[in-house]
């Protein structure tokens, strides 16, 4: 007797990739949140600097209220937590422990397993960002410009910080890639104009330091929000292509193993 089609039930098989994406999305989220040194990194920290630099006037930031200066370039730091450090440590010690290998042979292709990671990232960002958001308003905020701008300069900032991320996860051993993903991230919180504006640093390092993602995001962000201006498309142009070089790279060099 030859058994026939459905004649088992559930009927053995792959889920639709749609579900698969979504599944593993919310699992890299709920792991994300429940980490409380990534907690940390991605909602304490950057909220304190918040409440400090803008509560105590411990930095000359220039005309205006603190909090107007400091509220774009801690929404540009909690995308740099998010997508480069905390997505870099994470999936290095998911590589080292075999976890993307596994994965990888998996129903779930690697560019879903990617795709998905994306997505946890997008909600913790989302998170951020309204928390950010409501803290900064009751410190007196008054953004400006349009937030479709906003919303632009976010996406492309985390494309290219993701791209960095994953490329320091996929070519480094773990412990290297916690050690500098840490140490970018203070170098960068130092002189990448979030906290400090640009023009404190001497003028031959000012062109430098203004071709890093963190300042593009961060000068972007507060040329909209705190100046009302449109798109600011040569901020938008630098992090395009630290997104193209950086995702390119992190796709032909990443190590599985």
């Amino acid at each position: 007797m030859t058994a026939g089609t459905g004649t088992f039930a559930p009927r053995p098989g792959a889920a639709p990739l749609p579900r698969m994406i979504r599944a593993q999305a919310a699992l890299e989220t709920r792991m994300l949140l429940r980490n409380g040194e990534q907690l940390l990194l991605t909602v304490v920290i950057p909220t304190l600097l918040l409440v400090l630099f803008s509560a105590v006037d411990i930095i000359d930031t220039g005309a205006g209220k603190s909090v107007d200066f400091l509220a774009p370039g801690i929404l540009a730091l909690a995308v740099l937590s998010t997508a480069f450090t905390g997505q870099a440590i994470a999936t290095g010690f998911e590589r080292r422990y075999g976890v993307l290998k596994r994965l990888g042979a998996s129903p779930l292709p690697r560019w879903a397993l990617m795709t998905a990671k994306t997505c946890a990232v997008l909600v913790t960002e989302v998170l951020q960002v309204v928390l950010l958001t409501v803290v900064a308003f009751a410190l007196g905020w008054s953004p400006h410009g349009n937030p479709v701008s906003v919303v632009l300069l976010l996406l492309v900032g985390t494309a290219a910080f993701s791209g960095l991320g994953l490329l320091m996860a996929g070519t480094l051993k773990a412990e290297a890639t916690l050690a500098a993903a840490n140490l970018v991230f203070l170098l960068l919180l130092v002189g990448g104009g979030v906290i400090v504006p640009l023009a404190k640093f001497p003028e031959a390092a000012q062109a430098a330091l203004g071709l890093l993602p963190i300042s593009a995001l961060s000068d972007g962000l507060r040329t909209v929000l705190q100046h009302g201006a449109g798109i600011p498309w040569a901020d938008l142009g630098i992090l395009a292509v630290w997104a193209v070089l950086g995702l390119g790279a992190a796709a032909k060099f990443f190590r599985w193993e």
